[in-house]
C-alpha cells in the first residue's frame, strides 16, 4: 500500500453513509453520473520518470491493473502527492457547484474505506448533493496523474478493478425527477449504465451532456461511440482536437483530420457540439451557428488535468443561465483556464478569482455572490 508524502484536500465536513433511495426534497439542477467513485493522486514529474513507469502513450487514460498502479505510487513516493476526489464528470460537476452556484447532484457509488470517504466529503464541502451516492462494500477506485513538470500535460492511470459501483438496475426514474440536465461520461465498461441512465433521463424530460472520455477511448470503440450519439438522445457533446480526429479518423487515407470535421459530424447528431482546441481556444456548433472562441488565459499552465471539465463547467453554466453559443464558450473559456493554474481538478479559491476576473473584463454575467 502506498505510503509516501500525501497531501489531502482540507474539507471541513463530518462524512456521513448515504444511500442513493436518499433523495433531497428539492431536485439539483444538474446531475452528474459517477458510476464509480474515484480518488486521484496527482504529482508533478519529469518525462524521463513517465518512460520508465507507464504504459501505453503519454497524454492519453488506460486503466490498468492494482499492481501497476501500486508500482507507479512506489516510483513516486519521493514527490508531494496531492489527494483528491476525482474522476472527470465529479469534476465538472464540482465546479458547476463551487464556482458558479448551481445546484448539483451525483449518482454513483463509492467504497467502504478511506478513499470513499474522502470522496464524499470533498464533494460535499464543495456544495454537491451527496444523497443520490450510495456506499458499497469493496474498494474505492483510484487514479495516479502524473503531471508533466515543464508543460503541464497530463498523463492519468485509473485502476478500477473490483471496485465499488453503481449498477444500471439500481437506478430509478425518481432519482431524475425535477432535473434538467445529467452529464454523462463516454467509456466502454459503463457503457451498460451510461445508456440505462440515459433511457431515464430522456423519459423524464432530462437533457444529456456527454464528454468524449480519451482519445484512445473513441479510438477503440468508436462503433459504440457513433451508436450512442446515433440514437438522438445525446444533446450536447464534448471532445478535445485529440478525441474529435479520432472520431472522424479514416485509417486508410494517410491526411490527418481536422477538429472541423469533427464538429461538424457531433453537430448532425447532436444540439449542441463542442471541440476544445487548448490554447487555441474552442470551436462550438448549435444548429447553424457555429463559433470559434479564443482561449481565456495569460499563459499560465501548472497542470492540464480538469481543462476539459471545467471547461463544461463553465459551458453548462451558460446554457442554464440562457446565454448565447458565443458566451457559453467563453465562460466555458475562463473556467478552464482557471483550473490550470494551480496543481489538479479542484480550482481553488484565489483561481475562481480570476475566473471572475476575466469573466467581467469580457462583460460575461457573473456567478451569484458569495460563490467565487
Amino acid at each position: 500500500m502506498y505510503n509516501g508524502n500525501m497531501v489531502e484536500v482540507e474539507v471541513e465536513v463530518e462524512v456521513e453513509v448515504v444511500v442513493v433511495e436518499e433523495v433531497q426534497e428539492e431536485a439539483p439542477l444538474i446531475l452528474g453520473l459517477e458510476p464509480t467513485a474515484i480518488i486521484d493522486y496527482i504529482a508533478r514529474v519529469d518525462w524521463s520518470l513517465l518512460d520508465g513507469i507507464i504504459i501505453g502513450e503519454r497524454g492519453g487514460s488506460i486503466d490498468v491493473s492494482i499492481e501497476e498502479l501500486e508500482h507507479i505510487l512506489r516510483e513516486i513516493e519521493s514527490y508531494n502527492v496531492l489527494k483528491m476526489a476525482g474522476g472527470s464528470v465529479s469534476n465538472t460537476i464540482r465546479g458547476l457547484s463551487a464556482g458558479f452556484g448551481v445546484s448539483c447532484g451525483l449518482l454513483g457509488a463509492y467504497g467502504d474505506d478511506e478513499q470513499g470517504r474522502l470522496y464524499v466529503a470533498n464533494m460535499s464541502s464543495s456544495g454537491v448533493d451527496v444523497s443520490r451516492l450510495k456506499a458499497k462494500k469493496g474498494p474505492t477506485g483510484r487514479c495516479v496523474v502524473l503531471v508533466e513538470a515543464s508543460s503541464g500535460s497530463r498523463t492519468p492511470r485509473p485502476c478500477f478493478s473490483d471496485v465499488a459501483t453503481l449498477q444500471a438496475e439500481e437506478l430509478n426514474r425518481e432519482v431524475f425527477k425535477g432535473s434538467k440536465w445529467l452529464v454523462v461520461r463516454f467509456g466502454i465498461y459503463s457503457l451498460e449504465i451510461t445508456k440505462a441512465a440515459i433511457n431515464i433521463a430522456k423519459q423524464e424530460g432530462v437533457s444529456v451532456s456527454m464528454d468524449l472520455a480519451s482519445f484512445e477511448t473513441v479510438r477503440d470503440y468508436r462503433q459504440s461511440l457513433v451508436e450512442l450519439l446515433e440514437s438522438g438522445d445525446i444533446d450536447l457533446c464534448f471532445g478535445n482536437e485529440d478525441e474529435a480526429r479520432e472520431l472522424v479518423r479514416d485509417h486508410d487515407q494517410d491526411h490527418d483530420p481536422i477538429p472541423g470535421d469533427a464538429l461538424e459530424f457531433l453537430g448532425e447528431k447532436c444540439k449542441w457540439a463542442v471541440v476544445t482546441l487548448g490554447p487555441n481556444g474552442c470551436m462550438a456548433k448549435h444548429g447553424g451557428e457555429t463559433v470559434k472562441v479564443a482561449a481565456t488565459g495569460d499563459g499560465k499552465v501548472i497542470d492540464t488535468t480538469g481543462a476539459g471539465d471545467l471547461f463544461m463547467s463553465g459551458f453548462l453554466y451558460g446554457l442554464v443561465k440562457g446565454l448565447s453559443l458565443e458566451e457559453c464558450c467563453k465562460v466555458g473559456s475562463c473556467s478552464g483556464g482557471s483550473v490550470v493554474r494551480s496543481l489538479g481538478a479542484q480550482v481553488t479559491p484565489e483561481n475562481w478569482h480570476w475566473m471572475a476576473q476575466q469573466m467581467q473584463i469580457q462583460a460575461l454575467p457573473l456567478p451569484p455572490t458569495g460563490t467565487v
